[in-house]
């Protein structure tokens, strides 16, 4: 599962190398969806309105009609999603269902992933001083419960997010790029940036909008634990997407059903039920006997699944990544302090041997933070390399002034020895592979290292609320503008991804010029430039970008998994 990045980038895989249908979230890239990035100065710039974005969509992925309609499809995890609130929604489960139930201004385009007019507004606009926003919505949009929702939803919805007390993830790159916004009438919103930002689309993408009429009575610190957040109260579960809330059996399942008075594509399905598996075998087991459509697979997994008659496997190339940070807050550990010894832990691991035999090739190993689909991916101008060099680490271990005092076999400095433990997400054999194969790596070098497995709300808890940990095992997934501003800016610790309490100024100052630039080459050297720094300072440790895997049952049609997403409303079933 994936926390969701930079309040707008898609966050923490809480089981490495596991899938969820995450439909069309919208998510900067290679080459801008046209209308959907302006060039710096000139006239207003309209972005392409609904219907001709959706006629792209819909040629480039050869949706077919329903030949039948109905039925249901029933999809698997082996984590349970955190909430029903989309504010309060950080990671690839919840969000994947936030998405079905409720929307945001605008769309993301499964194909490219760049910022499209299918949300709640028709089209917007540019004006000529590149930091005005006019967002035209869809004037037949009614909420769930047949409310009819206006521009004054927006503005309630924006105003809950830009307070902290709400205790949104998303906050903080939500007012890092918004000076202000306001309604202009019940079908038009403006939004003003706080300067021409080639980013801005991007900052507030995915920001969805909640109804007005049922959490205004709410205050925004009470908002986590209010019935329509957990689940308590589903008559108060209310959005604007194809799909309404229906059942959350904690532990074991979510059902939502179609909208029928869906302003946009209606889905062809009844029902989407997500099931919630103990572990990934039993997914495994349950897509092979038939009672599930879909369920994504670890690299383990596949030389069971294939051959398997009315079951396909899918695989594409990911924006996501796997990594451990360390906590750098000195008042928590001081073990981390020195850059020497972080570069140290990773030249003691074999990344290569990773990929071959833990992710069985369904991976490539990272050279610093950019992944391989991403404009910014250019390995050949790392600065730095970690290959497999035990040797080396020893080196900058004793250089930092760490040796074995007292010969048991844990090297220390200053009284305290290089111990610690660290955390990782249960549920996934491929992450209790990787833990075990990094203690018995780092002991090699005189670490001692003890991981321990959390189910996954726990260990967000840990990482959002108390900080109370040495080093954790993670995934992440950058949007399509791949500025990194969440994770690694210094005002990032606390409202953003930036868990480790890192902070570099130079990184600051890049990724502020990243995400003013709109010519894409100029960007991609600052963001380049980036990823060395992080390279070399190793707040976090990018171990490889993994290949997702997907199988699923061969009665579903215009199923189209990749990086960007699955528009679920096009899936049909063939009985």
């Amino acid at each position: 599962m994936e926390r969701r990045r930079s309040r707008s980038f898609t966050w923490l895989m809480a089981l490495l190398g596991t899938f969820l249908l995450t439909p069309t979230l919208g998510v900067l890239g290679q080459e801008a969806t046209p209308g959907a990035s302006p060039v710096a100065g000139g006239e207003v710039i309209q972005s392409l309105t609904r219907e001709q974005m959706r006629a792209q969509i819909d040629e480039s992925l050869e949706y077919s009609e329903a030949a039948t309609q109905g039925g249901t499809f029933v999809d698997a995890t082996v984590s349970d999603i955190r909430s029903l609130n989309p504010f309060l929604a950080e990671d690839e489960i919840t969000l994947g269902i936030a998405s079905l139930l409720f929307e945001g201004l605008t769309g993301g385009d499964p194909v490219t992933g760049q910022p499209a007019p299918i949300g709640l507004a028709d089209r917007w606009e540019i004006a000529a001083d590149r930091v005005t926003y006019t967002y035209f919505l869809n004037k037949d949009v009614k909420w769930h419960d047949g409310v009819d929702f206006t521009a004054e939803d927006v503005q309630f919805s924006y105003d809950a997010l830009a307070d902290p007390a709400t205790g949104s993830a998303y906050t903080g790159a939500f007012l890092s790029a918004v000076a202000s916004y306001r309604v202009v009438d019940a079908d038009t919103f403006e939004v003003v940036a706080k300067e021409p930002l080639a980013s801005f689309l991007y900052d507030t993408q995915g920001l969805y909008i909640v109804p007005k009429h049922i959490w205004e009575s709410v205050p925004h610190d009470q908002w986590a634990a209010d019935p329509a957040s957990t689940g308590q109260d589903p008559s108060r579960i209310i959005g604007t997407g194809p799909f309404k809330f229906q059942e959350w059996q904690q532990g074991e399942s979510v059902t939502l059903v179609r909208n029928d008075d869906y302003y946009g594509k209606v889905p062809y399905i009844d029902e989407y039920v997500l099931r919630i598996w103990p572990d990934q075998q039993q997914a495994v087991n349950a897509l092979i006997n038939g009672e599930i459509d879909a369920a994504g697979l670890e690299a383990q997994d596949v030389a069971t699944v294939e051959g398997v008659e009315g079951v396909s496997v899918a695989t594409y190339p990911s924006r996501s990544f796997t990594f451990y940070e360390f906590n750098l807050d000195p008042a928590i550990t001081t073990l981390f302090q020195e850059v020497l010894v972080r570069q140290a832990m990773m030249y003691a691991l074999d990344r290569e041997s990773m990929v071959n035999d833990i992710l069985l090739g369904y991976g490539e190993v990272a050279q610093g933070t950019q992944p391989l689909i991403s404009y910014a991916y250019a390995p050949e101008r790392n600065s730095l390399r970690y290959n497999y060099d035990p040797e080396r680490a020893r080196q900058l271990l004793a250089e930092a002034g760490w040796a074995d005092s007292n010969g048991d076999g844990t090297i220390d400095k200053d009284g305290q020895e290089l111990a610690f433990e660290f955390l990782h997400p249960s549920g996934s054999p491929t992450t209790d592979q990787l833990a075990a194969y990094m203690q018995d790596a780092w002991s090699q070098v005189g670490i001692g290292a003890t991981p321990r497995a959390l189910e996954f709300s726990a260990l967000v808890e840990v990482l959002t609320v108390s900080h109370a940990f040495d080093l954790v095992i993670l995934g992440f997934g950058w949007d399509a503008s791949f500025i990194q501003s969440a994770m690694f800016d210094c005002d990032q610790y606390g409202v953003g991804f930036n868990d480790m309490r890192y902070c570099n100024p130079r990184i600051d100052e890049l990724n502020a010029q990243a995400r003013r630039e709109f010519d894409p080459e100029r960007r991609a050297d600052l963001l380049i430039e980036v990823s060395n720094i992080v390279n070399e300072e190793q707040p976090v440790s990018v171990l490889y970008f993994r290949e997702s895997i997907v199988a699923f049952s061969d009665r579903l049609r215009n199923y189209t998994p990749g990086p960007w997403g699955l528009e679920i409303s096009y899936v049909w079933i063939q009985e």
